[in-house]
This record gives C-alpha cells, structure tokens and sequence, in this order.
C-alpha cells in the first residue's frame, strides 16, 4: 500500500515537473484515468486487475515523453535574423535613433504604451505593433 502511495506521488510529481497536466489530450486523460482506475483497485486488493492498468499508463506516459523528446530536438532551426527595413520601420515606430540603447527602446516603449494601450482607450493592434517592435529592436540589440 505504501509503494503504492510513492508510485502515485511520483507519477503526480513527474506529471507536474514536466508539465504535463497543462497540455493534457484526450488520451493522456485516459491514460491518467486508468491509472487512478488501477491505483484504486491495487487498492483494495485486487492487483491483478489495477496492476495492468498501472503498467499500461504508466507505459504509455513514458512512450509519449520519448516521442516528445525526439520532436523537439528536430525542431526548425532558429529565425533568420531581422531585415534592415523590419528594423527601420520598427525604430521609426518607436521614434529611437539607429545608435539607440537598450535603455533608450525600453523609455520609447513605454512611453507609447502607457498612451495606446487598450486600458487607456487605445487598440490591441497598436499595442501589438509596439510591443513588437520592442522586441524586434531588442533582439537586434543582443545580436550586436
């Protein structure tokens, strides 16, 4: 029963670490199910029916942790780098100088923000533009 008890605790410690129970499908959900299904019947002293189902969740768990593992490692190679035009157009946006700094995107960010931001009766869109170009400038900036 013990066992029992840190076999579920870890299965509910990996589910979390790996974070699992935030992107569950429809399968991982009955996998889950059988696994609780099982964990009870153990339980109450039928192992021969919880054991199976323990095994097969659990099985089925660490297939779909593999198969995940091996997608991301053949994930699309990083994003090409900005265009100078992307980078103008953005710095124009913001209304910083070429040299500007870090510190100096940052101010102008804020700066507009705080006027078009959908709370203060501005558009999500703008905001999505600026908060873009933020980024773009200073992704630019880390690339330098």
């Amino acid at each position: 029963m013990g066992g029992l008890t840190l076999l579920l605790a870890g299965l509910a410690i990996w589910l979390i670490w790996t974070g699992r129970l935030q992107r569950m499908t429809a399968k991982d959900g009955m996998a889950l199910g059988a696994a609780l299904v099982g964990a009870v019947l153990a339980a109450k002293g039928k192992p021969v029916i919880g054991a199976p189902l323990l095994i097969g969740a659990a099985l089925f768990f660490a297939k779909q942790g593999n198969a995940r593992t091996k997608a991301a490692k053949r994930a699309a190679p990083p994003p090409a780098p900005p265009r100078n035009d992307d980078v103008a157009q953005a710095r124009a946006l913001l209304g910083v100088a070429a040299n500007a700094d870090v510190a100096a995107i940052r101010a102008a960010h804020r700066r507009l923000i705080a006027s078009v931001h959908p709370d203060k009766g501005g558009t999500e869109a703008l905001a999505a533009q600026i908060n873009a170009a933020r980024d773009l400038l200073l992704d630019d900036q880390d690339r330098q």
